[in-house]
């Protein structure tokens, strides 16, 4: 049975509402000063279990399409994420990253031929200026490299969305399999890194062993499975409409869950952020179809797999 549109974009919307607890759950139950570390364990473990849940490897060209996609929309976008969080005062980076529908559109013109209209990019302008009130903070100077690392972690994700919308995936592969071969292409990446920059593992104890678990199976192997879902059905300029959500987040369980205090103007700011963020569903044409190998066919169905049922 084919999902509604509303359901469609609920459910793809849990992925950035999930990402959003993110920093509240790092700070609250994970070791400090292992973003890497983090990265890792939230990426290799969740393709595995993806990998063993799909059972279908690439094939062909998909093996160095998976590795390309792995690379950018986890690979080098987890290490460029929290680079830029680390270097940058007042929550920047959550601003450029709340800037990737701008991104995402550009590259929809160059390589989808979807031409972005006014109304997108002006729509996508509200976004990141809503996020803006709701996390930046007067604090410090600017840092060149942290500055850097912000655009090229939005930049490396949006042609990662971009790119996993105009390839599609071969024919008779669902999401869960196409989703579990980037996280595990990213996690490779991220292994060597972490364990140059951080060195040994640190000691974990229940609380640690809790977070890694939501992070891993919740926050990054169901998220991003919902993540690519979505993309297979909807525009990427929709889609990345949808990453806002991930710092209003962030600011709604800061509030609720770690006594921090909003202000008048950062409601005004989410309440700018989440109207961009519904009309944002609406400035585009939907997508009707998914790219598979070899032909097209229409989406539509819920089967945890995605392969065998069609609308």
């Amino acid at each position: 049975m084919a999902l509604s549109r509303p359901a469609l974009i609920t459910l793809t919307a849990l992925a950035p509402v999930s990402w959003g607890t993110t920093y509240a759950v790092t700070t609250e139950f994970l070791p400090p000063d292992r973003p890497l570390f983090t990265a890792l364990v939230r990426a290799l473990p969740a393709g595995l279990l993806l990998l063993a849940l799909a059972r279908v490897l690439p094939r062909g060209a998909w093996w160095w399409k998976a590795a390309v996609l792995g690379a950018l929309n986890i690979g080098a976008f987890f290490p460029l994420l929290f680079l830029s969080a680390y270097r940058l005062p007042g929550g920047l980076a959550a601003v450029v990253g709340s800037a990737g529908p701008l991104f995402v559109a550009g590259l929809s013109a160059l390589l989808l031929g979807q031409r972005p209209s006014a109304r997108t990019l002006a729509t996508g302008a509200v976004a990141a200026f809503g996020v803006s009130l709701v996390v930046l903070r007067a604090a410090g100077a600017l840092d060149t490299l942290g500055l850097l690392a912000a655009v090229a972690s939005t930049a490396s994700m949006s042609t990662g969305t971009v790119l996993t919308q105009r390839w599609g995936r071969p024919e008779g592969v669902g999401p869960l399999a196409l989703t579990g071969w980037q996280l595990t292409a990213g996690g490779l990446l991220i292994a060597p890194l972490a364990f140059l920059a951080e060195g040994a593992p640190p000691a974990l104890d229940g609380r640690a062993v809790g977070g890694y678990l939501y992070l891993a199976v919740a926050n990054t192997a169901l998220a991003y499975w919902l993540w690519f879902r979505g993309i297979g059905r909807m525009t990427a300029t929709q889609v990345t409409f949808l990453g806002p959500l991930s710092p209003l987040t962030a600011a709604v369980v800061g509030w609720a869950a770690l006594g921090q205090a909003l202000t008048p103007l950062q409601l005004v700011g989410m309440g700018l952020a989440f109207g961009a963020t519904v009309a944002g569903q609406f400035v585009t044409r939907p997508s009707r179809t998914v790219g598979v190998t070899g032909r097209d066919v229409h989406t539509g169905a819920t089967d945890v797999r995605d392969a065998a049922v069609r609308r």
